[in-house]
């Protein structure tokens, strides 16, 4: 079925969407998963409802050719992105991923559920995401380099530090983003270290901002954990994926007293049931690039991961990796969304009819967006805060904002998944009510 603006998809949930002709109503993607997200929290938004359908298309999305010349001679050609969702509550904000894997559905994904994450800790930001088809493994430095800088370019038409800002993602860091800093600079003719966050510290980069995620993975997960009576102290951890999110989140739990006994990532899946000793995991990974061949613990076969006896489990990995098929073997009380979208909706009630409690991605892994938040501030006002300052005042919001959809989901009864989707989706709806249509 096709019409003029698009073909329509029906989704799970009943709900018949209308599509942009350049997604494939078949295969859909994260964005599909993203759009029966916004279907189950239609019914809670009241007279805003008028407005959701603003949620279900993104506002902008750039696509562009990048390339670059490789090392031996050749010219090679690389698909770039740049989806802006919404920038209703302010200018875009998101990171940059770099991955062989990235599809235009998927940063759609992204960059919504950036706006949903932005609005539901309360910072004034939209959401936007980027990314590059390419596995950076297989690049030089130099190589690297230069597409950093042709798609910075590329999309330097629509960035801007009043426009839309990115930040480090997946395969992306300091590095690259200082590559795309010095690129916007260069082509503005000024210093512009507000365009991007995530930057090295001597460029404008905030204290914090590495381990800020994870920080926050911890804090909502200590908070929940209170809420619910689970005992942190001895409670046994595992997490998917021990990079820059889930090997901070690991190490707060461990320093709080919990037991980290099985970590997962690209290199292998690792099991210690007395628990790992996780300053020694972290520096094996910061050696070896992943948990594989860690020394003190034994190994297991992948999907053995996902039914390890514990009380808290942490996604910090990729998208889309518990689904349907092994959402039941999960023993876990306590899920914590370290990665963007790792639990599908089928999944999700899967957990939901266990009484798993998840915390999800758009408000357990807001740390980083809410550090990027102080970095561009910082940036602006070009005064740096301390540490600790910047600590507390991540501890606060997070609290603050885990409280508030806390609340929301005990008075309607929802997940808090649900729950985070109606403080956001009102705050996004509203601002977009206030604002009106143009012209």
């Amino acid at each position: 079925m096709s019409s003029s603006s698009g073909a329509a998809a029906a989704t799970p949930a009943g709900a018949v969407h209308t599509l942009p002709s350049y997604l494939q109503a078949d295969n859909l993607g994260p964005w599909g998963i993203y759009l029966q997200q916004v279907d189950r929290v239609t019914p809670y938004l009241g007279d805003l409802a008028r407005w959701v359908e603003t949620l279900k298309r993104p506002k902008r999305a750039l696509i562009v050719d990048v390339p670059i010349e490789l090392d031996n001679g050749t010219i090679a050609h690389f698909e770039g992105y740049r989806v802006q969702h919404n920038t209703s509550r302010g200018p875009g904000k998101g990171g940059v991923r770099f991955h062989q894997d990235v599809t235009l559905s998927e940063v759609m994904a992204l960059s919504a559920w950036m706006s949903i994450k932005n609005a539901a800790v309360n910072v004034p930001y939209g959401g936007a995401k980027g990314g590059i088809r390419v596995d950076p493994k297989t690049l030089s430095m130099g190589e690297l380099e230069r597409l950093t800088r042709r798609y910075t370019s590329e999309i330097g038409i629509i960035i801007g530090p009043s426009k839309d800002i990115p930040a480090p993602d997946v395969n992306t860091n300091g590095q690259v983003m200082a590559w795309m800093m010095d690129t916007y600079s260069m082509n503005v003719g000024a210093t512009a270290t507000g365009v991007v966050t995530g930057k090295p510290v001597d460029l404008g980069g905030s204290l914090g901002r590495v381990e800020a995620t994870g920080r926050g993975v911890f804090t909502v997960g200590i908070e929940a954990a209170k809420l619910t009576g689970l005992q942190v102290e001895g409670a046994r951890v595992a997490v998917q994926g021990f990079g820059n999110v889930g090997g901070i989140a690991g190490k707060l739990f461990a320093e709080a007293g919990a037991q980290v006994v099985a970590v997962q990532d690209h290199t292998g899946t690792i099991f210690n049931s007395k628990g790992l000793d996780v300053p020694a995991l972290l520096a094996h990974v910061k050696a070896k690039g992943g948990v594989g061949g860690f020394k003190g613990a034994d190994t297991m076969k992948p999907e053995e991961f996902w039914s390890v006896d514990c009380e808290i489990l942490i996604p910090a990995a990729l998208e889309g990796q518990i689904t349907q098929h092994n959402a039941g073997k999960i023993k876990a009380k306590l899920v914590i969304e370290g990665a963007n979208g790792p639990t599908t909706p089928e999944a999700d009630d899967i957990l939901n009819d266990k009484g798993v409690l998840v915390l999800p991605d758009v408000i357990a892994n807001a740390g980083g967006v809410t550090v990027s938040y102080f970095e561009w501030v910082q940036d602006f006002s070009s005064f740096f805060w301390s540490e600790d300052e910047i600590n507390a005042r991540l501890v606060r919001i997070m609290q603050e904002a885990f409280a508030g959809v806390w609340q929301v989901a005990q008075e309607h009864k929802v997940s808090l998944r649900t729950a985070t989707f109606i403080v956001a989706c009102q705050r996004i709806l509203h601002a977009r009510q206030m604002r009106g249509l143009y012209p």
